[in-house]
């Protein structure tokens, strides 16, 4: 897991009220929201790796989003 998320990206990752001790996270491009997860993260640390798994698909060739 890298901390270096390449410019203009962004990932958030923020807690949950509901389930309590879940995360979430947020993937923006420039400041416009491009990805959010759709389920809860037990960690923050799980939260992050999964944001960049998602930035990574994004970042391939074969990205689904361009």
């Amino acid at each position: 897991m890298t901390n270096e998320i390449p410019h203009p990206y962004e990932i958030e990752v923020l807690p949950l009220e509901k389930p309590a001790g879940a995360y979430r996270w947020v993937l923006r491009r420039g400041g416009k929201l491009l990805e959010r997860s759709d389920r809860p993260h037990p960690s923050e640390e799980k939260a992050w790796a999964s944001a960049v798994k998602a930035l990574e698909g994004d970042l391939t060739p074969t990205g689904r989003r361009r």
